[in-house]
């Protein structure tokens, strides 16, 4: 059963591309994944709307900030735009409010 689709936009494919290609697959594999699983390990509400994306992969944290698109009577996640090794314990604010604008514009230009 697919729970959702998932979409992806510029800034969250050009991250993605940027990764070698084992953790590029490992990224994939895990958001198809998440598509058909409820797997709490794999994406965490982090704040209002944004959700994080989650990969571990050889010690490495990937994370890509997400949001949903619930108009068009479907459950759309859009892999919003930043992708980011993940550091520090906890995300960065700078981060999540990135993902926020991106979110914003996108729904600005859907409307359009």
């Amino acid at each position: 059963m697919q729970y959702y689709n998932a979409i992806f936009l510029e800034e969250a494919d050009a991250f993605i591309q940027s990764l070698d290609r084992k953790t590029q697959k490992k990224v994939f594999y895990n958001i198809r994944l998440a598509e058909h699983t409820k797997d709490p390990e794999l994406s965490k509400k982090l704040s209002g709307e944004i959700w994080e994306f989650r990969t571990l992969y050889l010690g490495i944290q990937i994370r890509i900030l997400a949001f949903w698109d619930k108009t068009d009577n479907k459950q759309t996640l859009v892999l919003a735009a930043n992708g980011f090794i993940k550091k520090p314990q906890k995300t960065p604010n700078s981060e999540i409010e990135r993902a926020e604008r991106i979110r914003i514009k996108y729904f600005e230009e859907k409307t359009k």
